[in-house]
């Protein structure tokens, strides 16, 4: 079974009347014979193909995500067909086959093995695809056995189904996904190119030391997403305060590179933003110096850039919205004098994309080398990072405390309000870009908010004199305890 991807660049050229409404990019099965019906019927591939280009409209918006479920629907499929067994077979047939394929990608070949949290994503998405193809009626069977479950988050409660199928893992909190503070400084040391003492690293090579941990400490202090920061322009960085501010500082994410396109605003720093200001001054600044530039043709024709503010500038003479280009688009944009218009280029000009090898290599130095208790870091271990260190501030008072300091006629008068007057989750709500408090509420209970809150009820109870008067009270409860009261 063969995979392509769509592309409708030479359609015309089809003796079509219209374009074909296939999106650009959607993974395309074939068989060997490249035939997609016979005398039976369509086959399996034009299922297939028909559930993914349904994939935009059934909760799966994003291109990158249709490969990954198309691959699960074809190696489910192809491994059916080993076992002698049908994509639509009866169900007992389909159980067994799942059984098989259980045992398979847990105990089979080393390189066919799954973790358990990879087996669970493809169960769910194969449980998408049967799902699919009964409000289709393509199928009166599926492998998969359901029990209902009930989960409550705060007043919200829900009935869901649970599929048995899939293997248990460990509870999201168990496994931390944030920096602790002492390893978050070590890794922007690290991506400077310095030693966690600060002093520099002489065995390190890399030249792009600057950019690194420019970029690195500006995610950890807003919480980016990588698409987010990856494609951010120079042009849309926030510009600095005049004079030094303790205040958080407003950083608009456009709508173009965000999840789901929903623009929504973050905060930074003052000392992030800083560095991020002296890399666009400096190293970037001589890295597009008289770049001949620009995008190979395999990603499209070169957008020059001209008349470029924070908004939007003109992309060959039109005038156009930052936050309506995609990344695909933001890529080609060259300046007008050269080099790409993404923040993080390299040293000859192109843009810069692969942090997540950065981050890689960069925890891996600093375990091999210096501290073997390092996680392990991707680019979302940032963002994690940001909204547990947001949350201790904002839990601590630290924010509201800024707030009262600012006067009434300051600029910064509408921030202190809403650091004063708003619930700390839905700040962090805001920040992270999720839709409902709900949905932050269910990622904060995978990070460690239980020590946040203890450790802010301590600082709170030790500064006002309440704890010793607490343990007082709770001493003389168990002083009048009666073994006879069991």
């Amino acid at each position: 079974m063969l995979m392509t991807f769509f592309s409708s660049a030479t359609w015309e050229s089809w003796g079509l009347s219209s374009q074909p409404v296939i999106p650009d990019r959607m993974p395309i099965l074939l068989d060997d014979d490249l035939l997609f019906e016979d005398s039976a019927g369509p086959r399996v591939t034009t299922v297939i193909n028909r559930w993914a280009q349904e994939l935009p409209t059934n909760g799966c918006p994003a291109p990158n995500s249709w490969e990954t479920y198309v691959r699960v629907v074809r190696d489910w499929t192809l491994f059916l067909a080993s076992r002698g067994i049908q994509l639509f077979d009866n169900r007992r047939e389909l159980r067994r086959g799942l059984s098989a394929y259980a045992v398979h990608r847990a105990c089979g070949p080393l390189k066919e093995r799954f973790a358990a949290s990879t087996w669970n994503q493809h169960m769910s998405i194969l449980s998408l695809f049967y799902g699919w193809a009964e409000g289709e009626e393509l199928t009166t069977a599926v492998p998969f056995t359901y029990k209902q479950a009930v989960t409550a988050y705060g007043d919200q409660v829900r009935l869901q189904s649970a599929n048995l199928s899939k293997r248990r893992t460990p509870k999201p909190h168990v496994t931390i996904k944030y920096f602790e503070k002492d390893f978050e400084d070590t890794f922007l040391k690290g991506l400077g190119g310095l030693r966690p003492d600060g002093a520099e690293d002489s065995l390190y090579r890399g030249r792009t030391t600057a950019r690194n941990a420019a970029v690195g400490g500006y995610v950890l202090s807003s919480g980016l997403r990588r698409q987010e920061f990856t494609y951010m322009l120079e042009c849309e960085v926030p510009p600095l305060p005049p004079r030094r501010t303790e205040l958080p500082i407003w950083v608009p994410v456009p709508a173009g590179v965000t999840k789901g396109r929903k623009f929504r605003a973050t905060w930074t720093t003052y000392d992030p933003l800083a560095r991020l200001h002296q890399y666009l001054r400096l190293q970037r600044a001589v890295a597009v110096a008289r770049s001949s530039w620009i995008p190979p043709a395999k990603w499209g024709s070169p957008l020059v850039v001209t008349e470029a503010d924070e908004i939007g500038g003109r992309v060959d003479g039109e005038r156009v919205l930052w936050a309506e280009l995609t990344p695909r688009e933001r890529r080609c944009l060259v300046r007008p004098d050269g080099g790409s218009m993404l923040l993080a280029v390299q040293s000859d000009g192109s843009p810069f994309r692969d942090w997540p090898t950065v981050f890689k290599r960069t925890s891996e130095r600093i375990r091999d080398r210096f501290d073997p208790r390092f996680p392990h870091t991707s680019p979302h271990r940032c963002r994690h990072t940001f909204a547990i260190r947001t949350l201790e501030m904002l839990i601590g008072g630290y924010y509201a405390q800024l707030a009262k300091l600012v006067k009434d006629t300051d600029a910064d008068a509408a921030l202190a309000l809403y650091l004063r007057k708003n619930d700390p989750v839905m700040i962090l709500r805001d920040l992270l870009g999720h839709t409902s408090t709900l949905t932050t509420e269910v990622y904060l209970r995978r990070l460690d908010t239980t020590r946040i809150y203890r450790e802010a009820y301590e600082r709170a109870g030790h500064d006002h004199g309440l704890l010793a008067e607490a343990e007082r009270e709770a001493d003389a409860e168990f002083d009048d305890f009666d073994e006879d009261d069991i």
